[in-house]
């Protein structure tokens, strides 16, 4: 025999875009509320509740909790944001955007292409079909190239943590595995993500060297998060991290580099900025002198390579011995 269905209301049943209408509705009208009176107020399960708090979340409501005096959680969206003009863009902005998006399609299979996925899907969200139609038409007038990417995709979980380490100034015990080194363990205040050449490094303050330094994602092996919080210096800046490095690497003493690169590639040069302090100077035979200070030889060489034969090092004579050094032990190399 069954048993005599309890008295009270009976749940609601309604789809979830109405319950999340409610859900706007109850707390837009007051300041917040627990799970436990939305539950009684939308007549649903607690599961359900958190469930369309959690779409209300990924939909870009500005959705905070707060734990009161009496333990409870009081749910409620940031004070006034309902006066907020919606934000609305042109086809040239959403173009730069597709752009943008586009040059860090490296980082598939990371939580931050999760992140730049769901902000896409709000944006087509609040568009007519025929808008999203012209929106995939946009993302295809700009294709990104890249060459030697890194594949992130095996370290989600420890971006994801790296990433709330990050938001929330919590210091990480990482082991690191420098090239051709063995693995050590270092206690890290994480302050920077850094991007350099389709690439992601973690720039912070090192407890066991006293001192900033960069570690290469796809070197740490392992992540764990700490309970200790830190503060970022008031004077730190991510330059803090590469000083004067050409690339960055900054090591040892920062001195004038000059070069200088035939009339065939000199055109190439005079394009671009290869460093923000450079001195140009044109010769009569149509070649190009480049001048900067920095520091980072490795870098700066294997730069330098990418232009031979049409370039040569001026000085200073250290790093002129090192460039002729490496031409001989490729001709040897090739000889082999």
């Amino acid at each position: 025999m069954s048993e005599p269905r309890k008295l009270g209301r009976r749940p609601k049943k309604y789809s979830q875009a109405a319950r999340l209408h409610d859900l706007i509705r109850i707390l837009e009208a007051r300041y917040g509320a627990t799970v436990e009176e939305l539950v009684e107020e939308c007549q649903v399960t607690r599961r359900t509740i958190y469930r369309d708090l959690q779409a209300l979340d990924e939909a870009g409501y500005p959705l905070i909790s707060e734990r009161q005096a009496d333990n409870r959680v009081l749910y409620r969206f940031i004070s006034g944001f309902s006066k907020l003009p919606p934000i609305t863009f042109s086809h040239e902005e959403l173009m730069t955007l597709y752009l943008c998006r586009g040059q860090l399609a490296f980082l598939k299979g990371t939580p931050f292409q999760d992140d730049l996925e769901a902000i896409f899907a709000r944006i087509r969200s609040n568009l007519p079909p025929r808008s999203v139609a012209n929106l995939e038409r946009i993302a295809e007038a700009s294709a990104p190239r890249f060459l030697g990417f890194k594949d992130y995709s095996t370290q989600h979980q420890l971006l994801a943590d790296l990433r709330q380490a990050l938001l929330r100034q919590q210091s990480c015990q990482l082991q690191y595995r420098p090239a051709r080194r063995q693995s050590n363990s270092y206690r890290v205040d994480p302050y920077t993500l850094l991007f350099f050449k389709n690439a992601l490094y973690l720039g912070g303050y090192a407890h066991n060297r006293d001192a900033l330094r960069l570690f290469a994602i796809e070197r740490i092996e392992k992540l764990q998060l700490l309970e200790e919080r830190f503060e970022v210096p008031e004077d730190y800046r991510a330059e803090s991290l590469t000083g004067s490095a050409f690339g960055l690497i900054d090591d040892g003493e920062s001195r004038m580099i000059e070069l200088l690169f035939d009339q065939q590639v000199a055109h190439l040069i005079r394009e671009r900025v290869w460093h923000p302090e450079q001195q140009l100077e044109k010769d009569a035979d149509g070649s190009l002198r480049l001048r900067f200070q920095a520091t980072g030889d490795k870098e700066i060489l294997s730069w330098i390579y990418s232009f031979v034969p049409h370039v040569r090092v001026l000085q200073p004579e250290s790093l002129r011995s090192q460039f002729v050094a490496g031409l001989t032990r490729g001709m040897e190399f090739q000889q082999n």
